[in-house]
C-alpha cells in the first residue's frame, strides 16, 4: 500500500511539472507530494534548458530546491506568479482544501494567493467526499493560545496543540477537528479571531487543476 501510494504521488509530480514553461515564476509548496514536483522540475530545467525561478513556501522546501539547482526568488522580487504547485491533505468535489500537515499553510496561502494559476497534486487517498476527517491547523500567536482555544471551542471545533512544533513563522498551531458543513465561512470565521494568523483551510483561493496520482496513472480535475 504505501509503494502504491509512493508511485501516486510520484506520478502527480510529473504530471504537474509537464505545466511549467520556459519564463515562469513558480510556487513551489510544502510536502512530500511536492517533494517529486521539485525532482521532476529540476530534471525539467536540466533537460530543456528552460529560464524559470522558484517562491518556495518552507525553509524545507528552499533546502529541497536549493539542493536540486532550481532557481529561486522572494515573493517581494517577483510581480506575480504564474504557477503554483502544492500538496493538500484533503479535497472534495468543489475543490475545497485542507492543508496544514507541515504546519506551512500560512506561506503557502499567501503564495496560493499570488499565483495566476493553482495546481494541487494529492495521491487518490486524499480526494474526499466533504473535508473534515482531516484536522484543520490554525497557525496562532503563542501569546494567544488560550482565547483562541475558546473561540474554537464557541465554533464547534476542539483543539489540539501540536507539540513540539512551531511554524517557520515562530507560531504554534492547533489542529481543530469540526464538522465542517460550510468551509469558507469557517476559513472567514477562524480569520476573523484576534491572535489566529492563518488556517488551513483553503476556500476561498481553491486550485483551478488537481492532479490526482492513482498508481502510474493520473487524472486531472478541472474547476468549471
Amino acid at each position: 500500500m504505501k509503494a502504491d501510494i509512493e508511485a501516486s504521488k510520484k506520478a502527480a509530480g510529473e504530471k504537474a511539472a509537464e505545466y511549467v514553461r520556459d519564463g515562469m515564476v513558480i510556487g513551489l509548496g510544502t510536502g512530500s507530494t511536492v517533494r517529486y514536483f521539485i525532482e521532476h522540475l529540476a530534471a525539467k530545467i536540466r533537460k530543456e534548458s528552460i529560464d524559470v525561478a522558484g517562491v518556495p513556501t518552507s525553509t524545507a522546501t528552499e533546502k529541497l530546491a536549493r539542493a536540486a539547482n532550481i532557481p529561486l526568488i522572494a515573493l517581494s522580487g517577483c510581480e506575480g506568479i504564474d504557477l503554483d504547485v502544492d500538496g493538500a491533505d484533503e479535497v472534495d468535489a468543489k475543490f475545497n482544501l485542507i492543508k496544514g500537515g507541515g504546519g506551512a499553510h500560512t506561506r503557502e496561502k499567501i503564495v496560493a494567493g499570488a499565483s495566476r494559476e493553482f495546481i494541487v497534486i494529492v495521491d487518490a487517498s486524499k480526494v474526499v467526499g466533504r473535508i473534515g476527517a482531516f484536522p484543520v491547523a490554525v497557525e496562532v500567536l503563542p501569546f494567544a493560545e488560550s482565547p483562541v482555544r475558546k473561540e474554537i471551542s464557541a465554533l464547534g471545533g476542539l483543539a489540539k496543540r501540536r507539540e513540539g512544533f512551531l511554524t517557520d513563522n515562530g507560531n504554534i498551531i492547533l489542529d481543530a477537528r469540526f464538522s465542517i458543513i460550510d468551509a469558507e465561512a469557517l476559513e472567514e470565521d477562524l480569520k476573523s479571531i484576534p491572535g489566529v494568523v492563518e488556517s488551513g483551510i483553503f476556500a476561498k483561493r481553491r486550485p483551478e487543476k488537481v492532479i490526482v496520482g492513482d498508481g502510474e496513472k493520473t487524472r486531472v480535475m478541472e474547476r468549471g
